[in-house]
């Protein structure tokens, strides 16, 4: 049995009936990592600790004490705060931050008996659709073109470091954040499951915040169950979260009973875009086929204001950010300039510390919420995030979920659109909405574009409704039976 072949539910019920340890499973994950060390996924890789808590997850297992995912080898994405272990933000202005607590995302998948191999690679601040912004060097992806140009290619972004571990088969999970598709994006780029619930499912405290509103943690699994089995385990009502909504947990993985007949799945028109890449229109429609042929209906719908999310999030976004960072001075943790005067002080170490994206959105953050320009721009950005998610709202009064794809393009050379913020802004198209509305959604591999690498299809749902969006998942994850991995 090769144990890097099996799926996160394999592992579990191999793990349960003692055929493999979590000790032998941690090992052979940690010689991976090491083998794949090059594609720069981990920012901090905790291999002792890894190690002890197998040890610990094999004697609750020999005791029948086991949790849901006692012995299971996980990534954490390096915006979690990790009690006693570096936590980063991939900033170099956090370079030495070792926070003295757990976020309760983390916390949940340890309680749960999870093993943690470390802490992965992201864009700066999750500020980033391609993990090319961290401040300690950006992530490869373990996909390459089959044209044999051996180009190195983007994991997508921000939780890049994520993803790659993923498909790169580094761990069998991974947590990550999606602010405006951070976790979809990367998904579709690297060929793997990834789900952004409804904000307010996923305790947002102990997350380093990039833009508050927006920001929910949520997985990365190979499948579409193994995405179920995380999300459950790191779900959950936490009074330390103002945001955090007190709703029941239920269990995803049971939603996925295959059967999507009489469901209406909605398509909506503005998602049709000029120039779209005829791979990504054929594989929509080859969704909308698979749906169809399950037995779904499939009904037109309309998102009218969708045109308006970029620029609205592109707004908001960085306001947020701009304020979220202002605690970035030297003077409480992290990085701190070698300078005699207090103002001094402040200007260089955030020169040093933060990247130039990160400067960038401060700036426009900064400008749209100066005198004179907070009405003009920020509180009109919001009044239309407002009519964003009415669409929504209206467009499921006559269907049950949405289908559209992930992404506009399948993933890019690296450095190919470093030159045009612009151009690397446009890969959330597809994705923004959803934040904006505090909508789940999740990316599927559903196919391969004409350079053999994967493109996702994306499910929307209702708020709190993610298990419409597991059963769907899993009736598109089946027809198109994407069988085509990364790792050797």
């Amino acid at each position: 049995m090769n144990i890097a072949d099996l799926t996160l539910e394999e592992t579990r019920n191999a793990l349960k009936k003692k055929e493999i340890s979590s000790l032998e499973l941690t090992q052979e994950y940690i010689g991976r990592m090491e083998t794949y060390k090059h594609l720069n996924a981990f920012i901090t890789e905790t291999p002792e600790l890894a190690v002890e808590q197998a040890k610990i997850a094999d004697h609750n297992i020999a005791n029948d004490n086991a949790g849901k995912l006692e012995g299971i080898p996980l990534a954490v994405k390096d915006l979690f705060c990790t009690k006693n272990i570096r936590t980063t933000a991939a900033s170099k202005i956090l370079g030495n931050f070792i926070p003295t607590y757990e976020s309760t995302v983390s916390q949940k998948l340890l309680e749960s008996g999870a093993v943690m191999l470390g802490k992965t690679n992201l864009d700066e601040f999750a500020m980033g659709s391609a993990n090319t912004t961290s401040g300690f060097g950006n992530v490869i992806s373990p996909w390459k073109k089959n044209d044999g140009s051996n180009q190195e290619l983007v994991p997508g972004g921000s939780s890049g470091g994520s993803a790659a571990a993923v498909a790169a088969k580094l761990c069998l999970g991974a947590t990550g954040t999606d602010t405006g598709g951070s976790i979809r994006q990367p998904a579709s780029f690297c060929g793997i499951v990834g789900i952004k619930p409804t904000y307010g499912r996923c305790s947002r405290w102990g997350i380093v915040a990039f833009s508050s509103s927006l920001d929910q943690a949520g997985v990365f699994a190979e499948n579409v169950k193994d995405a179920a089995i995380l999300l459950e385990a790191s779900s959950g009502y936490d009074p330390k979260d103002s945001t955090s909504v007190n709703v029941p947990v239920p269990d995803f993985a049971a939603a996925m009973t295959g059967d999507v007949r009489g469901m209406k799945i909605g398509i909506p028109k503005e998602y049709r875009v000029d120039n779209m890449p005829s791979d990504i229109e054929n594989l929509w429609q080859q969704g909308i086929d698979w749906l169809k042929d399950a037995g779904a209906e499939i009904v037109d719908v309309s998102l009218p204001h969708t045109k308006y999310a970029l620029p609205a999030y592109y707004i908001i976004a960085p306001a947020e950010a701009s304020s979220n960072l202002a605690r970035y001075d030297g003077v409480r943790y992290g990085l701190r300039a070698d300078e005699d005067a207090l103002l001094d002080m402040y200007e260089k170490t955030r020169a040093e510390g933060f990247g130039d994206e990160v400067k960038r959105r401060i700036m426009i953050g900064t400008y749209v919420l100066s005198a004179g320009y907070y009405d003009a721009y920020y509180i009109k950005a919001q009044q239309v995030r407002r009519l964003i998610r009415q669409d929504f709202m209206t467009a499921f009064e006559k269907c049950d979920a949405l289908l559209t794809p992930a992404t506009p393009s399948a993933a890019f050379a690296i450095g190919e659109n470093e030159d045009d913020p612009i151009k690397m802004y446009l890969n959330d198209v597809f994705t923004v909405s959803l934040n904006l509305a505090g909508l789940p959604g999740m990316s599927v591999p559903a196919g391969l574009d004409e350079n053999g690498l994967p493109l996702g299809l994306q499910i929307i749902g209702k708020a709190w409704d993610e298990e419409t969006i597991f059963k769907v998942g899993g009736v598109l994850e089946n027809a198109a039976d994407f069988t085509k991995k990364a790792y050797k």
